[in-house]
């Protein structure tokens, strides 16, 4: 008995994912019970397949990192999905080293920390006219239009060259991207069309009229092979920028305001001290996951987790939204806001592993500017509404504040 190999997941839960929340200000709680009970639970999933979901931290960064839970295998014909529609090859979420490997190397030789350090004060500049015209509005008014979207939509398309004039189209493309059960399969694969043809053009014109913003500089960029990103890998990884770039941030801004306009004495502490607002935002980061649930992987081969088997083939979510909240990494009260939090720093908001966000220097550059500017501007800011009348987006992978009622 003692050689006998450990169950399997816990199956019969009845669990479909993606779990409810609450309220806008609390994940949802059955995270807090697998993590106790089930740290390896089948679900089923938005497509109808039969998943499993991870909750754990150590289990979370293990299936992360782990080069047995696949990106590229969800390509594979009769792989699980995750949605009804199926994942777009070509890009970085769809694969592995040393593929992978290749693609992020060409990326992040145009994606450096030197050009996120030289974006800051052009960051500043957009975030300062954005909260000069929200100076003129008449309170309450919505942050959402005024400020959180419009922010990290510009930046994008200041640091890809895209023109802003297109912000209104990435709405629409962006939550097809992101969609678990908004949008029917059709409705995704048409948007993702629209994207694709635009970014086609986006690239040719890139081409013939070189130019020092990133995309001009994934057209023109080389490796020491002599290699260079083919057509469709130079749109997809547009693709993949213009919606990660923008669509996580846009979230983060909404509910880190949210949470600080929550926590007055917080606020105030970080008003009198501004040079604190790094660990605020790795706090915040831990605190409020863009999605209630995490990346999506396939098993290639059978792979014991917290003592349970993950059979092979299998669709497994590591739940981010979960590690980030366990008690055996980040001690008591994980749902508290407590920036003096020593442990924040470890949070998995930005994932672990091979897929590892690229863009990682560039969220924390527009929050700290984002969060501080405006606290700066309005010293009176606060919530024109009670908290417990907010709701999120539903039915998306990364999801939102629907509106943010403020006043000052």
């Amino acid at each position: 008995m003692d050689n006998a190999p450990p169950p399997p997941a816990e199956s019969g839960t009845g669990l479909r994912y993606p779990f409810p929340r609450p309220s806008a200000v609390e994940v949802p709680p059955v995270y807090e019970k697998l993590r106790g009970r089930c740290p390896v639970a089948r679900v089923e999933l938005p497509s109808g397949d039969e998943g499993y979901v991870v909750s754990r931290y150590d289990d979370v960064r293990t299936v992360l990192a782990d080069p047995r839970f696949s990106r590229a295998a969800m390509l594979a014909e009769g792989a699980p999905r995750l949605t009804a529609a199926p994942p777009m090859g070509g890009s970085l979420f769809t694969m592995d080293p040393p593929e992978h490997t290749r693609l992020r190397k060409l990326v992040s030789r145009a994606f450096t920390a030197r050009r996120v350090r030289e974006l800051r004060p052009r960051i500043q500049r957009m975030t300062d006219e954005l909260l000069d015209s929200m100076e003129g509005l008449s309170p309450p008014v919505d942050l959402n239009p005024v400020f959180a979207f419009p922010l990290p939509v510009m930046v994008i398309c200041e640091l890809l060259g895209v023109p802003f004039e297109d912000r209104d189209r990435f709405r629409g493309w962006s939550d097809a991207f992101v969609s678990l059960t908004s949008h029917t399969p059709e409705e995704v694969m048409e948007q993702r069309m629209s994207m694709v043809k635009y970014l086609g053009e986006l690239v040719r014109h890139k081409r013939e009229e070189p130019a020092d913003d990133l995309m001009g500089a994934l057209v023109a960029v080389h490796d020491e092979d002599g290699g260079r990103l083919g057509e469709m890998e130079l749109i997809t990884m547009g693709i993949t920028l213009l919606v990660a770039g923008h669509e996580t941030t846009v979230s983060m801004i909404g509910t880190c305001v949210l949470t600080l306009l929550r926590h007055p004495e917080r606020l105030a502490a970080l008003r009198e001290r501004p040079e604190s607002i790094g660990p605020v935002v790795e706090e915040l980061l831990r605190l409020n996951p863009i999605g209630d649930g995490g990346p999506f992987r396939v098993a290639l081969e059978d792979v014991e987790i917290a003592d349970t088997v993950i059979p092979r083939g299998s669709g497994v979510i590591a739940a981010v939204c979960s590690a980030n909240q366990d008690p055996a990494r980040f001690g008591e009260a994980t749902g508290a806001f407590d920036p003096e939090r020593a442990s924040a720093g470890g949070h998995l908001a930005f994932g672990h592993g091979p897929h590892f966000c690229l863009g990682a220097a560039l969220a924390r550059a527009e929050l700290q500017i984002a969060l501080s500017s405006l606290i700066r501007r309005f010293p009176g800011l606060r919530l024109a509404e009670e908290a417990g009348s907010l709701s999120m987006t539903s039915g998306m992978m990364v999801h939102a504040l629907s509106r943010l009622p403020v006043a000052w």
